[in-house]
């Protein structure tokens, strides 16, 4: 696997083992791509947010 895919597959490990912090992390990324658009895309971060919840096994929803 080239470097990208380590640092991937390291990111997502760790997330595993911190999804307080990761959580938080994808809470502060989703809230500035929505700052930053003025919400025009805010269905999407929030099923890209979602699906990065869950790609570390993260129980954690953000109700809006």
């Amino acid at each position: 696997m080239g470097k990208l895919g380590d640092m991937a597959n390291k990111a997502k490990e760790m997330a595993k083992g911190h999804p307080e912090q990761a959580d938080k992390g994808v809470e502060g990324a989703e809230r500035m791509v929505d700052e930053r658009t003025g919400d025009k895309y805010d269905a999407q971060t929030d099923k890209a947010a979602d699906a990065a919840r869950r790609s570390y096994g993260s129980n954690s929803t953000t109700d809006r």
